[in-house]
């Protein structure tokens, strides 16, 4: 099975062959690295840029605006703050020109935390993204939805975000991608560079890749039951599905969620699902403070209010202002197993 980051280059591959991608760049996405997660290996078109997140953006709105279609990667998430004017204007372009000039371009990113990455490579960008009107944003937690979610935003006219969670780039999938060989070693002598002398001379041999994609928008239920609901999105859905695991073995049936696209996202399967429960709880890693699930409790607050048993609760990364090198700071500040458990046991224990 493929890991998520043989997931994305196998998308960028079927893009860059049979989808249009023109050009996909940034810091190191090039040879001889092909992107700090090796992502971007042994594409065609793939190119270094020099460490400039404004000038990496600009050149995707460029491209954009010509018609092309290009995927752009900003090494980090903690690096696109810079960036915010930039992607605010690409927003709004579609929009201001009633829909005479698309902006079909992909941005990449890296988000959360999960690696020990300490201040400046543990940012989460999705509550920020989400005030951003004119994106689509999507975040995959498997490898298939990673290689179907690429593969429908280089298709959307409109800018999307691709938001890929740093800690699930080498956690292998559980279903195979359409197309790509079941030994696990076979892919890799396919299509990752070998680390030794012969990295100078390889080239990848793709597999004969099928189109599959995943609908921008469309959540996914991941576990089913009627006591409670979990949502979440990438690494966090994880942490959900493994509280549902364990609760299911004392015989309480918790429904998961996962958004897969944060906008837009999936609100009539979150209504289904909490007025079946009548509990929920939103988890991400975001900071609490104006956080995204926020949104989403208040929604659910507006709209559900006569059907819910007990208030909607979000569970969220600390509001501080970055997350230390020391493991202990960092399982401090975001969400644990042992958290997501603790939360859940107190939505089911709140009496209406």
């Amino acid at each position: 099975m493929a890991n998520m980051a043989q997931a994305i280059r196998m998308a960028l591959h079927v893009g860059e062959t049979r989808l249009g991608v023109t050009d996909i760049f940034g810091q190191d996405v090039g040879a001889p690295l092909g992107g700090v997660f090796t992502a971007t290996q042994g594409l065609k078109t793939a190119w270094n840029t020099p460490l400039d997140e404004r000038g990496i953006i600009g050149t995707a709105i460029g491209l954009g605006l010509a018609g092309q279609r290009c995927v752009a990667e900003i090494q980090f998430a903690d690096y696109i703050f810079n960036t915010m004017d930039l992607l605010k204007m690409a927003g709004n372009t579609y929009w201001c020109s009633n829909g005479q000039y698309p902006l079909p371009i992909v941005v990449m990113t890296p988000v959360g935390a999960g690696i020990r990455g300490s201040i400046y490579h543990s940012h989460s960008f999705d509550a920020w993204a989400s005030r951003l009107p004119g994106w689509k944003i999507v975040m995959p937690a498997t490898p298939l939805d990673a290689y179907g979610l690429m593969l429908s935003a280089i298709q959307d006219p409109n800018p999307v975000l691709y938001l890929n969670p740093k800690a699930l780039m080498r956690v292998r999938g559980e279903e195979l991608i359409p197309g790509e060989p079941a030994d696990e070693k076979e892919l890799k002598a396919m299509i990752d560079q070998p680390v030794d002398e012969r990295k100078a001379t390889w080239k990848p041999r793709w597999p004969e890749l099928e189109l599959y994609e995943v609908p921008i928008g469309k959540g996914k239920i991941t576990r089913e039951g009627d006591r409670a609901t979990l949502v979440s999105y990438g690494r966090m859905l994880h942490l959900c599905n493994k509280v549902a695991d364990i609760l299911r073995e004392e015989g309480i049936y918790i429904e998961v969620i996962d958004l897969r696209s944060i906008y837009p996202y999936d609100w009539q399967m979150i209504k289904a699902s909490v007025q079946k429960t009548g509990r929920v709880l939103f988890v991400n890693e975001d900071t609490e403070v104006t956080n995204f699930g926020e949104h989403l409790a208040y929604r659910v607050t507006q709209e559900l209010f006569y059907e819910v048993m007990a208030r909607p609760r979000v569970l969220a990364g600390k509001h501080v202002p970055g997350i230390g090198l020391h493991p202990n700071l960092e399982d401090a500040t975001v969400p644990q197993l042992e958290d997501v458990l603790r939360e859940t046991r107190e939505l089911l224990a709140e009496v209406p």
